[in-house]
């Protein structure tokens, strides 16, 4: 793994002028030539490593950019421009292996049963008929209409619906019963 140099906290205020030397060429890190060249030479290698990481030309392509990115944006602090390509191989890896967990994430979260959705078919045949319940709802005398929707469609009891309407338990039973014959009738007759 290679040497990277800590960030300085403060410059030392005076320094020997053998020892300057010394820190400037350690200071300057990689060179923007060196890691050109370093591209040139090494991409096709680092394309392989990642590809026995990942199963794709695309990601491995992205993987190799995004790590000769991250070492550009550090280069001044790999105190050794030899080891920059063990820097860019560890780069390599650990981008690899950020990549398979976003993907495992990926299949963790697409694993889940997707709700049953209806074809547009089905969505069209749907609303027809519900265009026609409404047609034959509006048919009904208006208690009949007023008990089936608070029973059905409120999903109310017979007592609760009864209260609702002031009207008696009996009332409401036989009210729903021939609702539900009338729209049967309406439903079934031709449009």
């Amino acid at each position: 793994m290679p040497v990277i140099a800590p960030m300085p906290a403060a410059r030392p205020a005076r320094i020997p002028a053998q020892a300057q030397g010394a820190d400037d060429a350690m200071a300057t890190g990689t060179t923007v030539d060196h890691l050109t060249e370093t591209y040139r030479a090494h991409y096709r290698s680092l394309l392989g490593l990642a590809a026995l990481l990942l199963d794709d030309t695309a990601s491995c392509e992205d993987v190799v950019q995004e790590a000769f990115i991250r070492v550009h944006s550090a280069r001044k602090r790999v105190r050794d421009p030899e080891k920059t390509l063990a820097y860019l191989r560890q780069t390599v890896v650990n981008l690899s292996r950020s990549t398979l967990r976003r993907r495992i994430l990926g299949l963790k979260l697409l694993t889940k049963p997707m709700p049953d959705m209806a074809s547009a078919e089905e969505g069209a045949y749907d609303l027809l008929e519900r265009d026609a319940l409404k047609k034959a709802l509006k048919g009904l005398q208006r208690r009949q209409r007023e008990v089936l929707v608070m029973r059905y469609f409120a999903d109310m009891t017979e007592a609760q619906v009864a209260e609702a309407l002031g009207i008696s338990l009996g009332s409401v039973k036989a009210y729903g019963s021939r609702g539900i014959a009338a729209l049967r009738v309406a439903m079934e007759a031709p449009a």
